[in-house]
């Protein structure tokens, strides 16, 4: 049995006279609001990065206080205790004992804690106030509890606790003051009046309850979450519901966007003549515009879209829908043998495998988390979104577009599912862990919350435009050019790039594929959405001058629409994402199971486009 209390009597927040920046960790349970005041504290001066030697992934930002002090506010990973049982939890626990490789440890805490809910998360503050760190409590949510009819009394807690307790809401800027004058130095941190019992969890639950008794008066359920709870944890209802928030969101992803993407692909298409217009006849005029705004203009075409789904996701995950939806998953999941937990990484893997896979560090159980790391690059990823609205525009009638999305959706899912049974069932056998999720109540999300958001993916997304894809664009133009014969570029079929292309052609032709196709599978095992900038070089390349009804006309002329079918499924099943490998890679501590991964989803994806090319062909 082990005992704790801050030995801090009255110390005092100093950052003044310091020549370094001033560390602040902010710590809390998940769903208590951590996130929503680092993005307030910090705007946009924050960056995401690794902590050494593990994946686990931290937000860090900086904060100019009004006297010229700086901050750096360190967002850590969401945690019930600091007894770990995930990395998330050990990270946490090693960052603010100071045991973390590489990372200093926090000059003082911000605990963040929901006031709605403060029974359960009140149990973190007996192991977070042991450290001996300035800790300011901040009870969170203020405004959910006052209209759900909640009441706290934060001096007869603070006195209890011993350090200085603040009631706030993160959401709408109030009540943070206190905040403010912690992170200045005015806040004193006195000595803790009672010394709560660390890692016996029954009894940090009858602490936490000493703690708040007489002082706090839970606000009751609204009637309307319970009934909107009836309705999504639903056996029957649940699952409906769940898919017509589906069909919903792709409805408007690819009707809503278009207006959108029609401008984008107009201002690019613009100010490419207008380059054309004004810049004089040279190598460089050429490689601007045909491998820069030919390439890279061509993906940027898709970013609306691709905003479109990360609102969606963002308001559904704030609003607290999602959390039910993973129950509703878990259902499902218990028959392939994963769980719930699963879900989300799932989920998220809609943006993007690479985080998603880091996601899976939630998981306790390492079969679970080996297997949601295999099957998460099939869910279909905002990568993939350029290439199939691309190729279902020019081939698909336009009442059929958004069914023909959702089936690439719900095919991705379904290889995950089936994946997911054979590893469970074989090499990764064993018993399946049970699931718990704290769920979180409904809210309205905030226009700042999903804004920050927004930018944060639509500048990974230009990001990645004007790196990965315009480095490819710019090396394929320059295959495309040579060899010179006699000061000339040569066709692109016969240039270096055509050459690699009718490499590959025969292994590829059964599927429907030419040579141009060829060379985009081979660019965009950088990043997928690169064979759009890929497709789009080459023919701005071959159409050079020409009047042509852009990149869709061109694949109608070199595509059957079996070939384009089997590229749909291709992509849908395939791996081809570098970054994903290596991520993979870190994850699993080896070659071996990317290796396997790889291997496993290109064949599926060869196998899969060839039965499809064939059938569409003879059906049509």
């Amino acid at each position: 049995m082990s005992h704790c209390g801050p030995e801090v009597a009255g110390r005092l927040v100093q950052i003044e006279g310091s020549s370094r920046p001033y560390t602040v960790a902010i710590v809390g349970p998940p769903n208590s609001g951590k996130s929503t005041l680092f993005n307030r504290l910090t705007g946009l001066r924050q960056k995401v990065a690794n902590y050494p030697g593990v994946t686990v992934e931290h937000r860090t930002g900086r904060m100019q206080l009004i006297r010229g002090r700086e901050v750096d506010v360190v967002d850590l990973p969401g945690v019930y205790s600091l007894e770990p049982r995930s990395e998330d939890e050990q990270v946490t626990r090693d960052v603010l004992m100071g045991t973390m490789p590489g990372t200093r440890r926090p000059d003082a805490v911000l605990l963040i804690l929901d006031a709605t809910n403060l029974g359960r998360h009140l149990m973190l503050a007996a192991p977070i106030l042991s450290l001996g760190l300035p800790t300011l409590v901040v009870l969170n949510m203020a405004d959910d509890l006052q209209k759900r009819g909640g009441e706290i009394d934060t001096a007869a807690i603070a006195q209890r606790l011993g350090t200085t307790v603040v009631l706030a809401s993160a959401a709408k800027g109030q009540g943070l003051e206190p905040v403010y004058e912690f992170l200045g130095g005015d806040v004193a941190v006195p000595s803790p009046l009672e010394l709560p019992v660390l890692n016996q969890v029954p009894a940090c639950r009858a602490w936490a309850q000493r703690m708040s008794s007489d002082s706090y008066r839970a606000p009751a359920p609204p009637l309307w979450s319970r009934r909107l709870d009836a309705v999504f944890l639903h056996p029957l209802w649940g699952p409906l519901v769940f898919m017509a928030v589906v069909v919903a969101v792709f409805q408007t992803i690819f009707a809503g966007a278009q207006p959108l993407m029609d401008g984008v692909e107009a201002l690019i298409a613009e100010s490419g003549k207008w380059l054309g217009a004004n810049l004089p006849d040279s190598m460089f005029k050429d490689l601007l515009i045909e491998g820069v705004w030919g390439g890279v203009g061509s993906v940027l075409v898709f970013l609306p879209q691709i905003l479109l789904l990360f609102l969606f996701i963002g308001i559904l995950e704030d609003s607290g829908y999602l959390a039910r939806a993973a129950l509703i998953a878990d259902r499902t999941m218990a028959r392939v043998g994963l769980q719930g937990k699963s879900f989300i990484p799932l989920l998220s893997a809609y943006a993007c495998a690479v985080p998603a896979i880091m996601a899976t560090r939630t998981i306790e159980n390492k079969r679970d988390r080996i297997a949601t790391i295999l099957i998460a690059p099939f869910m279909t990823c905002s990568a993939r979104l350029p290439v199939y609205t691309l190729i279902i525009a020019a081939f698909i009638p336009l009442g059929g577009r958004v069914w023909a999305l959702i089936g690439l959706y719900l095919l991705g899912f379904a290889a995950a599912v089936v994946t997911a049974r054979i590893l469970r069932s074989s090499v990764l056998k064993g018993d399946r862990a049970p699931f718990v999720m704290e769920l979180p109540p409904y809210r309205w999300p905030t226009l700042r919350s999903i804004g920050l958001r927004l930018l944060d993916r639509g500048m990974v997304f230009v990001r990645r435009a004007g790196t990965v894809i315009l480095a490819v664009a710019i090396g394929l133009w320059i295959l495309a050019h040579v060899p010179f014969v006699a000061g000339k570029a040569p066709e692109i079929r016969d240039s270096l790039a055509g050459t690699i292309g009718r490499a590959v052609e025969p292994l590829i032709a059964p599927l429907g594929f030419n040579w141009k196709i060829g060379i985009g599978l081979i660019t965009s095992l950088a990043a997928r959405e690169v064979i759009v900038g890929t497709l789009g070089t080459i023919y701005g390349i071959e159409n050079a001058g020409e009047d042509t009804t852009g990149l869709q006309g061109a694949l109608q002329r070199d595509l059957t629409l079996g070939g384009a079918v089997a590229l749909l499924i291709f992509f849908a099943f395939a791996m081809q994402c570098m970054s994903t490998v290596a991520v993979v890679k870190r994850e699993t501590g080896g070659w071996k199971w990317p290796a396997i991964q790889f291997a496993y989803m290109t064949g599926l994806a060869y196998v899969c486009a060839w039965i499809a090319n064939r059938a569409v062909t003879a059906l049509f």
